[in-house]
């Protein structure tokens, strides 16, 4: 397995967020992205949103803890071959639990290959 220092895998993640076009992350409302070693247990994942989608969200949405999303980081590191592909999936990774945010569904994501 490649090794990424967490410190390190963190500052990807933070990459990843620099490239989102602005007009969409300037739309990401009241999210916290966080980096975990594991999914929870029992779940094969690389990424998890856990929030009201912007597109469940009502005029009662208020008053609520952040959204979060999770990056895996032990997951993506086996199955990745080297550094880059480890930029690469975490870049897919992002944008997948972003397009969760905006209320895209898996299936309309493995369409647009962010599966």
């Amino acid at each position: 397995m490649l090794f990424v220092p967490r410190k390190e895998f963190e500052d990807l993640v933070a990459r990843a967020l620099d490239e989102i076009p602005q007009e969409l992350a300037d739309l990401v409302d009241n999210v916290v992205f966080r980096v975990a070693d594991w999914p929870p247990p029992g779940q094969n994942l690389l990424g998890l949103y856990q929030g009201v989608p912007l597109t469940q969200r009502t005029t009662n949405y208020a008053g609520v803890l952040p959204d979060t999303i999770w990056v895996y980081r032990i997951p993506i590191l086996h199955m990745c071959d080297t550094l880059e592909d480890v930029v690469e999936q975490v870049h897919i990774t992002v944008v997948h639990e972003i397009a969760h945010h905006f209320g895209i569904d898996d299936d309309h994501l493995h369409e647009l290959g962010y599966g």
